[in-house]
C-alpha cells in the first residue's frame, strides 16, 4: 500500500498538484491573488487533469489541422489557426494548474517569448476578425506561427541558443 501512495504522490507532482494536503498547507501571502482563488476553485482530480488536458489539446490540436482545409481563405484559417493554438496552450494549465502556468509563461527566460506569442495571436485574430485583410492576416499567421516555435523552444535547455547559433550559421555572408 506504501508503494501505491508513493506512486500516486509521483503522479500529482508530474501533473503538478500539491502533495500535502490543502488543509494543512500554510497560507503564503502573494502577489498572485486572483491566481490563488482561482487554483482553490479549480480542484480537479488527477484524472480529471488528464482529461481536461487530453480533450483541451486533442481540440487544439484538431482546430489546427482543420485550418490548413481553409488555407486559401487567410481569415477562416487565421481565426481557426489561432483558436487551436489557444486550445493547446491552455491545455497544459490542467496539468499544471493556472498558477503555475502563468508563472512559468512568466518566467525571465521566456517572458519575452511568451508577450510575443500572445501578441501575434491576438494580432492574428484581430487582423482576421476586425481588419478582414488576407494579406495582414497571413503575415500575422506567419509571425504567430515563428512565435509559437520560439516560445516552445523555451521550454527545451539551450534549444533555442542553439537554433539561433545554426540559422546565424546558414545566413553568415563572411565565409
Amino acid at each position: 500500500m506504501e508503494k501505491m501512495n508513493q506512486a500516486l504522490e509521483k503522479m500529482k507532482m508530474l501533473v503538478g498538484m500539491d502533495v500535502e494536503d490543502e488543509e494543512t498547507a500554510p497560507q503564503q501571502e502573494s502577489s498572485f491573488v486572483f491566481m490563488d482563488d482561482l487554483n482553490r476553485n479549480c480542484t480537479l482530480s488527477t484524472k480529471q487533469r488528464l482529461y481536461g488536458f487530453a480533450i483541451c489539446l486533442t481540440t487544439g490540436i484538431t482546430c489546427t489541422l482543420l485550418s490548413m482545409l481553409v488555407f486559401f481563405n487567410p481569415i477562416k484559417f487565421g481565426i481557426t489557426f489561432s483558436l487551436g493554438n489557444l486550445l493547446a496552450l491552455g491545455s497544459t494549465a490542467f496539468l499544471i494548474g493556472p498558477k503555475r502556468q502563468v508563472t512559468m509563461m512568466l518566467d525571465p527566460v521566456r517572458i519575452y517569448a511568451t508577450a510575443i506569442y500572445i501578441a501575434s495571436i491576438i494580432i492574428a485574430l484581430f487582423c482576421a476578425l476586425y481588419v478582414r485583410n488576407k494579406l495582414l492576416t497571413l503575415l500575422s499567421i506567419v509571425l504567430e506561427f515563428g512565435a509559437l516555435i520560439w516560445y516552445s523552444l523555451s521550454y527545451v535547455p539551450f534549444a533555442r541558443s542553439m537554433v539561433s547559433k545554426v540559422v546565424m550559421a546558414c545566413f553568415d555572408t563572411e565565409s
